[in-house]
């Protein structure tokens, strides 16, 4: 089983972009997910037209240079074939300029459309605290056997001051469906409170360390402060853990 992650070195960081992917399969239920970001009626229509635009410029600078070949051919290259095949040339180079610049305006508009949305998840992942969190999963087999799993999620750094969290399955247990309901409803909860438990549990070493760094980050924000920032909130929770040593906290 992989170890807690240090609180210190986790404080100060926001949780990463990629946390609001689709799938989101990184994410925590308890905390919850940001307001999706609405699909553009918009850019469709900008790109049909952009591909239609295409497929018009380039059958039509084709049509001018066959006529512009054609006239040349049975009365000479006169003024009026000689415009038609640049004209035609033209359009036939350019053609996929139009697919460019209705994905550039669809790419524009979208941004004006999302900006205050794209706020807000940015926002959101800003409140995300990165502390390890337990949860309890049942699933049903095809067998009719029922499958419960405590998942950790466990926060990793990334990037310089990212994180993001690691999915893990834990102690999976099997109930075949001939055990009596209740009995599997009690090891669910009771799953469920230790989850609860381990997860405040970490919340409160993480806390111990980000009250630590925040405290000595008051001075001031450069790299010095930031060293000696995490070298107070290891100092606290190595404090807090041996406090506990001596005199361990209750728990269910």
């Amino acid at each position: 089983m992989s170890q807690e992650p240090d609180p210190a070195e986790l404080v100060g960081r926001t949780a990463a972009p990629e946390l609001l992917a689709e799938e989101q399969q990184a994410l925590p239920e308890s905390v919850g997910r940001p307001d999706p970001i609405p699909p553009s009626r918009t850019r469709a229509r900008l790109v049909g037209a952009g591909a239609t635009m295409t497929g018009l410029t380039l059958v039509g600078g084709l049509g001018l240079i066959v006529l512009a070949i054609a006239d040349s051919i049975s009365s000479g290259l006169g003024a009026a074939a000689l415009v038609a095949l640049v004209l035609g040339v033209v359009l036939v180079a350019t053609h996929w300029g139009w697919v460019h610049v209705a994905e550039f305006s669809a790419n524009r508009i979208d941004e004006g459309r999302t900006r205050e949305i794209s706020a807000a998840r940015e926002h959101w992942l800003g409140q995300i605290a990165p502390y390890t969190r337990y949860e309890v999963m049942t699933q049903v087999e095809d067998d009719g056997s029922l499958t419960i799993a405590t998942v950790r999620y466990r926060p990793v750094p990334k990037g310089q001051d990212r994180f993001t969290f690691v999915r893990e399955v834990l102690h999976p247990e099997h109930h075949s469906g001939e055990e009596p309901a209740a009995l599997i409803t009690e090891r669910a909860e009771h799953l469920r409170r230790q989850a609860a438990l381990t997860t405040e549990r970490e919340r409160s070493r993480y806390q111990v360390a980000a009250d630590a760094y925040e405290a000595a980050l008051m001075a001031g924000e450069n790299e010095e402060e930031q060293v000696r920032a995490r070298r107070a909130a290891s100092e606290a929770l190595s404090k807090q853990i041996n406090t506990n040593l001596r005199d361990p906290p209750l728990t269910e």
